[in-house]
């Protein structure tokens, strides 16, 4: 029985590791311009060259210093994907104000347009309609045939999803013609659900698959008491289970986050890891983590301890 992937409809390479901007816009803590710049410079510095962006990051503010920053960085050709169909309403004093679903293609395209000119471009590489969980309806008869026509118009080179829920994800998968996804938190060594849910369609379809949250929103990178868990105070059996992890990666002398970063990539469909920095050292850190050495003998611990599926394994070996 043949089990290889389809060949990938992506018409681009996606580089292995990748910045994702939410930080830049503000998530959990302010990040100064000083400090978003030298991020950015760190990536470039660094060798990272994809960048996911969107315009509720900050109510625009991560696609904002993207183009902004990006080019005085030294990054000359960036592959970069940013989000829609959400629109930002400021107010009238010109500060940010509610952010809006509008799956509508008059919204799509609007969305898509303000990005362009914050980011300071003609075009996007990647369009991931954002976060669409409750609107298969819209999604059907307005947002996807939406952002197919701008595909065709030139102005993205691809199109996709981006979701926290494989679920979802895996229906619009097997529904659309999708050149690549974003899944966040569902591929960890906490969380294994896109691992059955969604990257078997991912793979027999050719659609590119780009992980975030690797960390668990923190606690695969510090399993401590007051670490956050898919965007929450994390439970304290979470935490245990962390520790545990840690302690495994710490007989082989791996970083933990070495392997959080890495286990994603141990499956075929699997293109690239995006990691969301706030500064400069996390940027160095990580960069780092994603090529320590990582022991095949660590790897079969973990498995055995039900941080890595043995099937993944299993299917690496036999391929």
């Amino acid at each position: 029985m043949n089990n290889r992937p389809a060949p990938k409809r992506l018409p681009f390479t996606l580089p292995r590791l990748g910045l994702g901007t939410a930080p830049l816009g503000g998530l959990f803590e302010d990040v100064s311009d000083e400090d978003a710049a030298a991020t950015l410079e760190a990536a470039g510095a660094a060798g990272m060259t994809y960048f996911d962006t969107a315009p509720r990051y900050g109510h625009g503010l991560a696609e904002q210093r993207l183009g902004r920053l990006l080019g005085p960085c030294g990054v000359t050709a960036p592959v970069i994907s940013t989000k829609t169909g959400w629109l930002l309403r400021p107010r009238p004093d010109g500060s940010p104000g509610e952010v809006i679903t509008d799956w509508t293609e008059r919204g799509i395209r609007e969305s898509l347009e303000s990005s362009l000119t914050r980011l300071g471009r003609s075009s996007v590489d990647i369009l991931y309609l954002h976060d669409p969980d409750d609107y298969p309806d819209e999604i059907r008869r307005t947002a996807y045939p939406a952002v197919r026509r701008l595909r065709d118009e030139g102005l993205i080179k691809a199109i996709g999803f981006g979701m926290n829920h494989s679920g979802p994800l895996a229906s619009y998968v097997a529904e659309f013609e999708v050149d690549v996804v974003l899944i966040a938190g569902r591929l960890t060594l906490l969380d294994h659900e896109a691992l059955t849910a969604l990257l078997p369609v991912c793979a027999r379809t050719g659609t590119s698959v780009v992980v975030g949250g690797v960390f668990n929103t923190g606690l695969l990178a510090d399993p401590s008491p007051d670490a956050m868990f898919n965007y929450r105070p994390a439970p304290a059996q979470m935490v245990e289970r962390a520790r545990q992890c840690r302690a495994l990666c710490d007989a082989y002398e791996v970083p933990i986050h070495a392997a959080a970063i890495q286990f994603p990539l141990l499956h075929p469909a699997v293109d690239s890891v995006v990691l969301g920095c706030r500064s400069a050292a996390e940027v160095t850190t990580n960069a780092a983590a994603a090529r320590f050495p990582v022991p095949e003998e660590l790897w079969q611990r973990l498995a055995g301890a039900g941080f890595v599926p043995g099937q993944l394994l299993e299917e690496r070996v036999g391929r």
